[in-house]
């Protein structure tokens, strides 16, 4: 009898154990499922980028934009249903967020080198951001991997949780804390801002109506963006919007940041010298900026039996 409940007790513990490592994220997770996930999500980012440069932004972007709406789950992916609240018409994603098609086509190759759905959208979304940046020559890290994807979305939380362009220091600080990121990490992770382009009406205010704003960068940005109509002109959000560098962090102590939250980062408050770090050092930045990303990716994952490996990344299995 005693032998038969230590032998019932062994195996239950093993049997947690087991379920305890597969749910927590791993930078080999697919090494032996499919090893050949990760090269093939390169390689279709490294096509989509060389096509169009300012997709690795849009990709890096679909990744944040993810994250900071209930976790790194995939569900920015999710087209909108009769029982999906779609995350992308929220006001940050509404003709906005884009890539959708790049993922659909990382989904569609992955699972033919892969044999079947293994690799889930979330995971894609996160090493297609890593793969992203390393095109445009900024650093590279492992990401954990072992995501999987969720079967809801909601537009509300996007509303309410991703970080809009309008915020003040204090704002930016306490969205990034309810995320559990540290004032190191707003700053780091604004910084992928080195890449991409905003619209017109993101910083329409801030080149007519703000004063902390070199007057010359005002009046170029405002040749592109009239006080009414042009409302998606786009203006690239640093000098090289198409490379990883830090002259993201140079334009705000120049008051050349175009976007409010942007020169939030550098108007006197806490963050003020971090910026300037970053400013002059490229190195320290792109670690920084590495480092947060893990950070970011490891935000509430669903893992284990959780979620699901959709499909099809726009809608639930």
């Amino acid at each position: 009898m005693v032998s038969r409940s230590f032998l019932f007790l062994h195996v239950l513990i093993m049997f947690c154990l087991a379920v305890m490592a597969f749910s927590e994220l791993s930078d080999d997770f697919y090494e032996d499922v499919c090893p050949e996930a990760l090269p093939t999500i390169n390689r279709v980012v490294k096509a989509a980028i060389q096509k169009e440069r300012r997709m690795g932004a849009s990709l890096l972007r679909l990744h944040f934009h993810d994250c900071f709406v209930n976790g790194c789950d995939a569900s920015i992916l999710l087209d909108q249903t009769a029982t999906i609240d779609s995350e992308k018409t929220a006001r940050a994603n509404n003709n906005s967020a884009r890539g959708f098609e790049v993922i659909d086509k990382i989904k569609s190759e992955i699972d033919k080198a892969c044999g079947r759905p293994v690799v889930s959208c979330a995971d894609i979304l996160a090493v297609a951001a890593r793969d992203s940046v390393v095109a445009l020559h900024g650093p590279t890290w492992e990401v954990k991997l072992g995501r999987r994807d969720s079967t809801t979305a909601s537009r509300t939380m996007a509303n309410n949780d991703i970080p809009s362009p309008f915020m003040d220091l204090p704002a930016l600080i306490n969205n990034f804390k309810n995320q559990g990121l540290d004032e190191e990490d707003l700053v780091a992770l604004s910084g992928g801002h080195t890449l991409g382009f905003a619209q017109c009406f993101t910083f329409r205010d801030r080149i007519y109506s703000e004063t902390n704003i070199d007057s010359t960068f005002a009046s170029q940005r405002q040749a592109n963006c009239p006080r009414s109509g042009g409302d998606s002109n786009l203006a690239s959000l640093d000098p090289t919007p198409a490379l990883f560098d830090s002259k993201y962090f140079s334009n705000l102590v120049s008051k050349k940041g175009i976007l409010h939250s942007d020169q939030a980062l550098f108007s006197g408050g806490q963050t003020d010298d971090l910026v300037k770090t970053y400013s002059t050092n490229l190195g320290t930045f792109s670690k920084d900026f590495a480092e947060s990303m893990i950070k970011m990716g490891n935000i509430k994952p669903l893992t284990g039996n959780q979620g699901q490996i959709r499909v099809n990344c726009r809608k639930v299995n």
